[in-house]
């Protein structure tokens, strides 16, 4: 069996197959790939997408949708509601700031089975606080109410954030060359991903037990996906960043190559950084095996900068917790593009 098949068993059995979503977005650019708008400056599957500002050849908008997945199903199951629209905004915002770009307006989307306005405002609070704390417009959104497609009491939430970039400014892979540091800045939990192997992992009863540090599961769980947005300007005030990604879905394994030039791949060493209580937890009741791991959780890696090693002391003294977690080497051909040297802790 190969390692691609071997990979995800315990996440595709919790109803997450990562092979089929990369497959979808294969199909999408196989779709669109006989025709583009002339001012669309990068295909599909970026974290964000860029369009040439009308009138302007030297601004470009950026712009991404996302989602909190299945983490609202422990909130709605909990009524706690207050971090799922902050976790909704700084996901977007961390997917546009890939891109470099700053955010300019924020749309949200709730869709209930049963509408309690209480909740609603609660849940839209959190998009706004965080909208606020970016200096980005909660311009609207839609709230839908769906009796007989969301049960009583459940309901999804999703969103579209739209920033603007100078196009000089977006950072161009090309760039990356061997000998480069990799610089991560640090998760704090699970953030908007692996929530469906969680669940699974760690049933309801459990979850408002203690767990570690005075916390419960339930407040592991429900940690708030950070915004990197203040920590990388600090370090692109400090350093050159030659590119950046966002770790979600897919992990480390999925998202860094995103943005790598196809001649170099990164090597992690994981013993560089901490990896989270909550995610220990997982590896070990999923035992899962270092690809997986890796390819489903951010394990420890929220954001990653590649910045020449002369300036990786300079970016990593200027934003609390940043970190040194890896190296950029030569790729040759059959050689994955991202290598992770999986320490003892991530597997405790």
């Amino acid at each position: 069996m190969s390692d691609e098949s071997r990979s995800g068993d315990a996440y595709a059995a919790a109803g997450v197959d990562i092979a089929a979503g990369n497959e979808a977005v294969g199909r999408y650019k196989a779709l669109l790939a006989g025709w583009r708008h002339p001012d669309q400056l990068d295909a599909i599957g970026g974290f964000g997408g860029l369009f040439r500002l009308p009138g302007s050849g030297e601004r470009a908008l950026a712009a991404s949708t996302d989602g909190v997945g299945t983490k609202i199903l422990i909130a709605a199951e909990l009524r706690r509601y207050g971090s799922v629209g902050a976790d909704l905004v700084n996901h977007c915002v961390n997917d546009i700031l890939v891109v470099n770009a700053d955010p300019l307006f924020f749309l949200d989307y709730l869709a209930v089975g049963k509408l309690e306005p209480a909740v609603a405002a609660e849940i839209v609070a959190g998009c706004a606080r965080a909208c606020r704390e970016h200096a980005c417009a909660l311009l609207g959104g839609e709230t839908a109410e769906m009796p007989g497609l969301y049960a009583p009491g459940h309901f999804d939430l999703a969103g579209t954030i739209v920033g603007t970039v100078e196009v000089a400014a977006v950072p161009n892979p090309e760039l990356v060359e061997p000998g480069d540091a990799v610089v991560g800045l640090p998760a704090v939990g699970l953030h908007t991903n692996g929530y469906s192997l969680a669940r699974a992992l760690i049933p309801r009863e459990q979850w408002e037990r203690p767990f570690e540090g005075g916390r419960t599961y339930a407040d592991a769980l429900l940690a708030e996906h950070p915004s990197y947005y203040a920590a990388v300007r600090a370090i692109q005030r400090a350093a050159t960043v030659k590119v950046m990604a966002h770790v979600t879905g897919g992990g480390l394994l999925e998202n860094v190559n995103r943005t790598l030039p196809p001649n170099v791949k990164a090597v992690f060493e994981q013993a560089r950084w901490s990896v989270p209580a909550i995610q220990r937890e997982l590896v070990e009741r999923g035992r899962l095996d270092a690809h997986e791991r890796y390819r489903t959780l951010n394990m420890g890696v929220g954001y990653t900068l590649v910045v020449p090693a002369t300036q990786a002391q300079r970016a990593i003294d200027a934003a609390p917790g940043a970190f040194v977690a890896g190296w950029i080497e030569a790729r040759r051909e059959g050689e994955p593009a991202v290598v992770v040297h999986a320490a003892r802790e991530a597997s405790a």
